[in-house]
């Protein structure tokens, strides 16, 4: 690009040269690397509408990331989350009509403003904000924005269980998994078992016989079924993310919970969705679960809650810690 350098006198090529400057952004100095347009010849700089607009912007932005203020395309992607116009996002905060529209365009927002953005990012936090304050959204609106929500929350809630259970089947062979990775085949075979040998199955009793036929297993073989870890919680061991792990399994059709009331009390029910798949479960392993089956067939919830108690790897832990395979030695069925 040629400019008429006063310099020197006549146009000349131009060259981007990058230096130091400071610009006062909210009355603070903020240090940036701008790009500057010079004369080739003399280096006389010439006035850039583009260069200096994009130096400003990174001003702007050095001085969010120093205070942690979400940048205006972090502001544009929480309301397009939930399919929201800028005027109809500022009505839902009770903002003025143009505050979003500035905010994406470069305006600094407040502090206020910043932290109830962020605290919005959340769908569970939007569903609470709906619920807690009056908004001047039209109904048709607020309806619409309400399935957003829900549907976010839906999504969220498999993202969560997708990671965790990523993390899971990730998990290398050590004692506390029995030195097995967690095989969830194996894992929801182990629960189909169990649920089809009675029309009632309670998930603490579930979790119990799991936990034995596991144990049971790695003694006699010295590698678990499932490569399940499990926890000491007040009722026994516990799978570790057991209801995480149940909801997976609801998802994908092979067991669900069913709740009842006996009184006031919940009964959570195991019930199976699907058969048993053949060549899951080697021989061994079936012979496993049918000896534990047996052992505690006519035991209720509570009943083999009790007597998981006196096992030596629920003695010997604290509540929330892993219960080593180790202790599976001292297990007996008889």
């Amino acid at each position: 690009m040629k400019k008429y350098c006063e310099e020197c006198g006549r146009e000349v090529e131009t060259k981007i040269i990058t230096k130091k400057e400071v610009y006062t952004v909210l009355g603070e100095d903020i240090e940036v690397q701008a790009q500057v347009l010079v004369c080739a010849d003399c280096n006389e700089e010439f006035y850039c509408e583009e260069l200096d607009n994009a130096t400003l912007v990174n001003a702007y932005n050095v001085y969010r990331k120093r205070h942690k203020l979400l940048l205006p395309d972090e502001i544009k992607q929480i309301r397009e989350l939930y399919g929201l116009s800028q005027r109809s996002f500022s009505k839902l905060l009770n903002w003025g009509d143009k505050t979003i529209h500035r905010y994406e365009n470069g305006s600094i927002q407040d502090k206020a403003h910043n932290t109830l953005l962020l605290f919005l990012r959340n769908p569970k936090n939007m569903k609470a904000y709906l619920a807690e304050n009056e908004t001047s959204l039209e109904e048709k609106q607020l309806s619409k924005l309400q399935e957003s929500i829900d549907k976010l929350l839906v999504e969220t809630e498999k993202e969560d269980k997708n990671k965790f259970f990523d993390l899971y089947v990730s998990s290398e062979p050590s004692i506390e998994n029995g030195f097995k990775s967690f095989d969830y085949e194996k894992f929801s075979a182990m629960v189909v078992f169990f649920s089809s040998k009675r029309e009632e199955l309670l998930k603490t009793k579930l979790m119990k016989l799991l936990n034995y036929a596991d144990m049971i297993f790695y003694k006699e073989n010295s590698i678990s079924i499932s490569g399940l870890k499990y926890v000491h919680l007040p009722y026994g061991p516990v799978p570790e993310k057991f209801d995480l792990l149940l909801g997976k399994i609801e998802d994908d059709k092979i067991a669900h919970i069913e709740v009842t009331f006996d009184g006031k009390y919940e009964r959570h029910k195991v019930l199976p969705d699907s058969d048993m798949l053949d060549g899951v479960l080697t021989d061994s392993e079936l012979d496993v679960l049918e000896r534990v089956y047996k052992k505690f067939e006519h035991f209720g919830s509570v009943e083999i809650s009790n007597y998981s108690h006196k096992e030596e790897g629920y003695r010997l832990t604290s509540p929330g810690e892993i219960i080593s395979y180790n202790f599976a030695l001292t297990m007996k069925l008889d």
